[in-house]
């Protein structure tokens, strides 16, 4: 179990990735203390997930872990030797580009470099709504599978959705302005058309679906999985649950709500 609020950590105790031997190649954190020494055990033990994913991020505290999938507090440190030139290299502990973290639930190891996640190569993004169509699920998952090494791909994918969604649910699909207003006539809250600008999905400053924008991170390209959920969920999962307990209602309670609507 990790060490409590000011306790040393060992190299067979600490889950979080901070140790206090050469053997484990780490550096240590906070002047040879747990890095997780903000908090007991008892804190820690108490951590919630939230409603929705929390993707990978770099230095982030916490968040749900590429290997379990679990959100998690996350353990951060520095390797003490690098490899530079086929040589074994001692790091003076100054090199900030170079990070690794531990999962607090699995124990298992991301590699960070230069902010972005190179192991393991999982993708840092929630899955697709399971009501998106299967052709736009292609490339909702295609822009998942890149986000890591390309989110300026996976961005222009993901705007490729949302346009392919309009046009599924009625819209021209020539104009994603005009398709999402028209959406929010539909019953798309008026907030997520709002989120959307800010994402260059429409507005002023809008890219056209499926072209690349220099702009684009891997924040942007994780806002924009979220958003081709939120616009799933409110226009095609939550009618979709509604008819189905309606259609469980017995025949008579059916019949007589519809005589109720028709008078």
């Amino acid at each position: 179990m990790p060490p409590d609020a000011g306790e040393r950590c060992t190299p067979t105790d600490c889950v979080l990735g901070s140790w206090a031997s050469d053997g484990n190649d780490f550096r240590l954190l906070n002047d040879g203390y747990c890095a997780s020494a903000t908090k007991t055990s008892a804190e820690r033990s108490l951590m919630t997930a939230p409603n929705s994913y929390t993707a990978p991020k770099f230095n982030g505290p916490n968040f749900h872990c590429p290997h379990c999938q679990v959100f998690a507090e996350q353990g951060w440190g520095i390797p003490n030797r690098v490899v530079s030139y086929g040589a074994i290299q001692r790091n003076d502990g100054q090199d900030n580009n170079f990070k690794i973290s531990r999962c607090s639930s699995c124990g298992l190891f991301a590699i960070w470099v230069d902010g972005r996640m190179v192991y393991p190569l999982a993708s840092t993004a929630p899955h697709a709504n399971t009501d998106l169509p299967d052709d736009i699920k292609a490339d909702f998952d295609e822009a998942r599978n890149i986000v890591s090494l390309s989110p300026r791909g996976a961005a222009a994918l993901l705007r490729l959705c949302i346009q392919k969604i309009c046009k599924h649910l009625g819209a021209k699909g020539r104009d994603i302005n005009d398709d999402i207003g028209t959406l929010v006539g539909k019953g798309l809250n008026p907030q997520i058309q709002q989120a959307l600008d800010i994402v260059r999905v429409v507005g002023n400053e809008c890219v056209h679906p499926g072209l690349m924008d220099l702009k684009d991170d891997v924040e942007t390209a994780n806002h924009l999985f979220g958003l081709v959920n939120l616009i799933v969920e409110d226009l095609i999962s939550r009618p979709k649950h509604v008819s189905e307990m309606f259609d469980a209602l017995p025949e008579k309670k059916k019949k007589a709500i519809e005589e109720r609507d028709a008078t």
